[in-house]
């Protein structure tokens, strides 16, 4: 499918499918092994779509892919005529289409929160030939899920890689330590020598949040003598309020236990940094199911509650 303008130039939606990956996955490169071609093939679609829009889509001043206001206002619409294609192919095929199964990999905490509003989000867009089949683990364990070709999909920490694998970040997650009311002290600043001297809930290195901040603490030079460790986030939870310790939780998502009083945020001169969040899928193993899947994870992903709709 292709479109002329008014100066006899061609936009193709391969052009437009290029923009789109690009932005994605955050390098030329990315996008060129995502999609099965060479750096130089995907740079040629670019700039044939700069000289048939007039435009210059991406701010060629530093280092990294980065739009121009008028680049993301083409991606913009770009993305509007890949999803026209989309749904001119769903005409008259839904019955015959076979149906498509995705094996979605995800964390307890992409469960907790935001994964009710994407499956809302997957039936109103009218892909009834999809079919999700959940697995709720510990990132570890998905990614090597995803490599062994077990699994099709996954939103995890971005924290492990592989160049067989396209990491599309989706969101940030801010953290913060919490305690018991009745662990700590109200208004006070904690030190981290104060924090050594409290017992501290982790999460392990099978987590990917575990993983990242055990990485982070190891750079800053923070150890602590009392350590209690659990890959479960629910039960770190449940530690937490019967005030067996302190640990680190996503601060929008449980600001509701706080505003009831079972949590509390606790000031500490150790400010965690956010925790990125990614989907992740095979560069082996491409699929428009998934494709279309990360497109409305784009605009679901959402940690700030828990189970959103």
């Amino acid at each position: 499918m292709y479109f002329w303008n008014d100066f006899g130039s061609m936009i193709t939606l391969r052009q437009i499918e290029a923009l789109q990956w690009i932005v994605m996955l955050g390098t030329f490169d990315r996008a060129a092994r995502r999609l099965g071609l060479t750096q130089s093939a995907i740079s040629k679609r670019i700039h044939e779509l700069e000289a048939a829009t007039g435009i210059t889509l991406f701010d060629r001043s530093g280092r990294g892919a980065y739009l121009t206001p008028e680049g993301g206002r083409v991606l913009a619409m770009g993305r509007e005529m890949l999803s026209m294609r989309e749904r001119i192919v769903q005409i008259g095929t839904q019955t015959s289409r076979p149906r498509r199964l995705v094996r979605l990999g995800i964390t307890e905490l992409t469960a907790l929160t935001w994964l009710p509003r994407l499956m809302g989000a997957l039936r109103a867009s009218g892909s009834a030939n999809i079919d999700i089949k959940p697995e709720v683990g510990l990132s570890r364990h998905l990614f090597r899920g995803l490599v062994n070709g077990n699994l099709d999909l996954i939103v995890i920490p971005e924290v492990f890689s592989d160049p067989a694998v396209s990491s599309i970040r989706l969101a940030e997650v801010h953290n913060a330590w919490m305690a018991s009311p009745q662990l700590v002290a109200k208004q006070k600043t904690y030190s981290l020598e104060e924090l050594r001297a409290l017992t501290v809930l982790l999460q392990g290195l099978d987590s990917g949040s575990g993983a990242y901040y055990d990485r982070w603490l190891k750079r800053t030079g923070a150890t602590f003598e009392r350590v209690l460790s659990s890959n479960s986030l629910i039960a770190l939870v449940g530690l937490v309020v019967a005030g067996l310790g302190i640990t680190y939780l996503p601060t929008l998502s449980f600001s509701r236990m706080v505003d009831e009083g079972k949590l509390m945020i606790v000031p500490t001169k150790l400010v965690l940094p956010p925790v990125p969040y990614a989907a992740m899928t095979s560069n082996a193993r491409k699929d428009n199911a998934c494709d279309e899947i990360v497109l409305l994870m784009e605009k679901s992903c959402d940690f700030s509650s828990q189970y959103q709709l």
